[in-house]
C-alpha cells in the first residue's frame, strides 16, 4: 500500500474511532432547581437521577443542582432555552410570558384542595397545557405537586383587613400581584433564594408558601404567624427544551418518559405527607403560631380575592376556568 493511501486509511480509522467514542459518551441531563433536597421537588429530582442511572446505565447521566446552586429562579428558564440545562421544574407562576393560560393555577381560591388540583391536571384540559408552549421550545413533561399555599407574616392574619399595608413577597406573576392588591397589601417581586433574608431584614413582611418551603428555608424562624389559608396552589411543571427532547435516541426517550411517569406519581403521593410533616416540625419549633381560620373568615378572604378571576378571564379563557372549578367536584 502506498504511503498516501496508508495515511488516508489511518485518518479514516481515527475519525471513525472518534465517532464511536462520542457515541459511547452518555447523554448528560442537568436538572436545576431552586429548593432544598428535602422538599417534594428536591426528592423528585433525586429519584429521577437514581432511576435514570439504574435503567439507562452508560446511556444517560443526570446531574442535579438544588437550592439555586446552578441557576436561580430568575435565570433557569433562559438557561433551559439556551441548552445550558435540560430539565427544570419551575413554579406554575413562571410561565405567563410563554402562555397566559397557565396563569389559571395562580387564581386565588380556585381549587378547594390538592385533590381537585390533581383531577384538573390529569384532565384533557390540564394535559393540553403541558404542550401549549412547544412553539416556544418548551415541552411540559408532568406536573409535580408542592402543595397548597399558606400565608405567613409577623402579625396575625385572620381577615383580609389584617393584610392591609403589609409587603408580601411574590413570584414574578401578574395574578399574584393582583391577589395581594385585592386585600390592599403591597406585593414585592423577589427571587426564592432571597426570601429568608428579605423576611429577616423587613424588606418584606410576609409571604405565601406551602409548609415544606416554609420549613426547608427556615422562614418559620423569621415569621411569627402562619395562617392556614390554603388559598392557592404552588405546583411545578417539569419541563425540557423541546429540541433536546425530540432529538433523544429512540432507545432512550421512551424509557425517560416511563421514569417521569413513575417519579411523578411518587412525588404527588408524597407531597401532602411532606407538607404535613413539616407543619408538625414548625409547631414543634415553637417559633411560629399557626392560625386556623373559621369557615366564615376563610370566606371573607375568598370574597376579597375572587375579583382577580375576572381580571384575567380574558387571557386564561372562561371555559378553562370553568373546567378547573368543576374539578372541585369529585367524580
Amino acid at each position: 500500500m502506498s504511503i498516501p493511501k496508508l495515511k488516508a486509511l489511518v485518518c479514516a480509522l481515527a475519525i471513525s474511532a472518534t465517532g464511536w467514542a462520542q457515541a459511547a459518551d452518555p447523554i448528560t441531563i442537568k436538572f436545576s432547581h431552586v429548593v432544598a433536597d428535602s422538599t417534594p421537588k428536591g426528592q423528585g429530582a433525586i429519584m429521577f437521577k437514581k432511576l435514570v442511572e439504574e435503567r439507562l446505565p452508560g446511556k444517560v447521566k443526570v446531574d442535579v443542582y438544588p437550592n439555586s446552586s446552578l441557576f436561580g429562579d430568575g435565570k433557569e428558564m433562559e438557561a433551559l432555552l439556551l441548552g445550558d440545562v435540560q430539565i427544570i421544574a419551575p413554579s406554575l407562576a413562571k410561565f405567563e410570558q410563554y402562555t397566559k393560560k397557565v396563569q389559571l393555577f395562580d387564581l386565588p381560591f380556585l381549587f378547594n384542595d390538592i385533590d381537585a388540583v390533581n383531577r384538573f391536571q390529569l384532565s384533557p384540559d390540564g394535559q393540553a397545557l403541558l404542550k401549549s408552549m412547544e412553539d416556544k421550545n418548551i415541552t411540559g413533561l408532568a406536573y409535580w405537586h408542592n402543595g397548597m399555599k399558606q400565608l405567613s407574616a409577623n402579625k396575625p392574619l385572620r381577615v383580609p383587613a389584617d393584610a392591609r399595608g403589609l409587603k408580601f413577597r411574590v413570584q414574578a406573576s401578574a395574578v399574584l400581584e393582583e391577589q395581594f392588591k385585592a386585600v390592599r397589601a403591597n406585593p414585592r417581586k423577589m427571587s426564592f433564594a432571597e426570601v429568608y433574608q428579605g423576611l429577616q431584614t423587613g424588606v418584606v413582611n410576609g409571604a405565601e408558601n406551602p409548609y415544606s418551603n416554609i420549613y426547608s428555608q427556615k422562614m418559620h424562624e423569621v415569621q411569627k404567624y402562619i395562617t392556614e389559608s390554603n388559598h392557592g396552589v404552588l405546583d411545578y411543571m417539569l419541563i425540557t427544551n423541546t429540541k433536546f427532547w425530540n432529538g433523544l435516541p429512540a432507545d432512550v426517550k421512551p424509557e425517560l418518559e416511563k421514569i417521569i411517569t413513575e417519579v411523578t406519581q411518587h412525588v404527588n403521593q408524597e407531597a401532602e405527607a411532606l407538607n404535613q410533616g413539616d407543619k408538625e416540625r414548625i409547631l414543634a419549633a415553637k417559633t411560629t403560631e399557626i392560625i386556623t381560620l373559621t369557615p366564615e373568615e376563610r370566606e371573607q378572604w375568598r370574597t376579597a380575592m375572587k375579583p382577580v378571576w375576572k381580571k384575567f378571564e380574558g387571557d386564561i379563557g372562561p371555559d378553562l376556568i370553568k373546567a378547573a372549578e368543576a374539578a372541585n367536584q369529585a367524580q
